[in-house]
C-alpha cells in the first residue's frame, strides 16, 4: 500500500512513518520543515504547508496514495489560547485538515485523522464512548480538533478518526521528558492529581494505525495504552520510579497548580472497547510501554 503521512517530524508522525516502512508499505512523509532527519532510508520526504490548498493538491496528486494518515496539527495547547494564535491554530487544524481531506476525496484515497480527548468537556467519571456526540471542548485546541473531526466526517465516506491522549514518543517534548528533566534537577515536583486518563506511547499507537489503515473498518475509535485509568500524579510517580530518580512527587489539584492558560478536562477516560469489537489489537499496558520508552530514550542518548 502507498501511504502518505503528514506531521512526520512530530512524535506520532515519525513513529507512524517508521512503522509503515518496516512493514513494507511505500511510505511518503511530509511536514512543514525543509528537511526531516532520522527517517528510514528510502522514505520520500517532501516539505509541505498543509494550509496551502494548491500545494497540498499538487503534492497529493503527484504521490497519489492509497491512504493518508494525518498527524500534522498545532498541538501547543496553552499557546493556542493566545488571541494572536487562534487564527493560525484553526488554519492548521481545520483549514489544513480540509485541504488534506479534499485532496483525499478527489484522488479517491482513504484518510485517518488523529484527534484528542480534548473534544470532550471532561465532566463526570464515566469513560467517553468512541461514538459519543456530547462534545464541549474547554479550550481552543479542543475546539479546533473537533472542527477538524467534523470536516473529515462531512467530506469523506472512507475515513477513520482516532482519538488519543497523553502521548509520549522519542521525537518532540512531552510529559515524560519533562518529568525526567525535573526529577534530575529538583528535589520536589508538583503534579496534578485530579485529571484522569491513560498515557499513550506513540510507537504503540503507530502499530495500531498501521493495522487500521489497511482495513475498511471505518469510523471513530479511542486508543491509548491499556490498564487502569490514572492521574498525571500517578504517571509522574511511575516515571520517577522506573527512571530511578530521587525526586519527591507531590499531588496537587488543578486549581492549586494554576499555571496553565488552557483549561484541561478532568475526565479524560477514553473507552477503548470499540477496538476489540472491531477486531483490532489493543495497545499494551502503559507501565510496560513506559519501560520500553525509557530504554529506547536511553539508547538514543548513548
Amino acid at each position: 500500500m502507498k501511504v502518505f503521512v503528514t506531521g512526520a517530524c512530530g512524535q506520532l508522525g515519525f513513529d507512524t512513518v517508521t512503522e509503515l516502512w518496516s512493514r513494507g508499505h511505500e511510505t511518503f512523509a511530509t511536514d512543514i520543515l525543509p528537511e526531516a532527519a532520522g527517517l528510514p532510508e528510502g522514505v520520500e520526504y517532501t516539505a509541505l504547508d498543509i494550509t496551502d490548498a494548491e500545494e497540498v493538491r499538487s503534492v497529493m496528486e503527484r504521490v497519489h496514495p492509497d491512504a493518508v494518515i494525518h498527524c500534522a496539527a498545532w498541538t501547543a495547547v496553552d499557546a493556542a489560547e493566545e488571541p494572536e494564535n487562534r487564527e493560525k491554530v484553526f488554519a492548521i487544524n481545520v483549514g489544513g485538515t480540509r485541504n488534506i481531506a479534499l485532496a483525499a476525496r478527489d484522488i479517491g484515497c482513504k484518510m485517518l485523522y488523529i484527534s484528542t480527548d480534548y473534544v470532550f468537556d471532561g465532566q463526570g467519571t464515566e469513560p467517553w464512548d468512541a461514538d459519543c456526540t456530547s462534545f464541549a471542548p474547554l479550550n481552543v485546541y479542543g475546539e479546533s480538533k473537533l472542527a477538524g473531526e467534523r470536516t473529515v466526517s462531512e467530506m469523506l465516506e472512507r475515513y477513520f478518526i482516532v482519538r488519543t491522549a497523553w502521548a509520549f514518543g522519542i521525537r518532540s517534548n512531552n510529559f515524560v521528558k519533562t518529568m525526567l528533566r525535573l526529577g534530575s534537577t529538583k528535589p520536589v515536583i508538583r503534579v496534578v492529581n485530579d485529571q484522569i486518563g491513560t498515557p499513550t506511547y506513540t510507537a504503540d499507537l503507530a502499530r495500531l494505525l498501521a493495522d487500521m489503515i489497511v482495513t475498511e473498518k471505518y469510523g471513530t475509535y479511542h486508543a491509548t495504552n491499556e490498564d487502569e485509568y490514572i492521574s498525571w500524579y500517578d504517571f509522574a510517580c511511575e516515571i520517577i520510579c522506573q527512571a530511578g530518580l530521587n525526586a519527591k512527587v507531590l499531588p496537587v489539584s488543578t486549581e492549586e497548580y494554576g499555571l496553565c492558560k488552557a483549561r484541561r478536562p478532568l475526565n479524560s477516560r477514553l473507552d477503548r472497547t470499540k477496538l476489540t469489537r472491531e477486531g483490532f489489537a489493543t495497545l499494551p499496558i502503559w507501565k510496560d510501554a513506559l519501560g520500553r520508552y525509557l530504554r529506547k530514550l536511553s539508547e538514543t542518548m548513548d
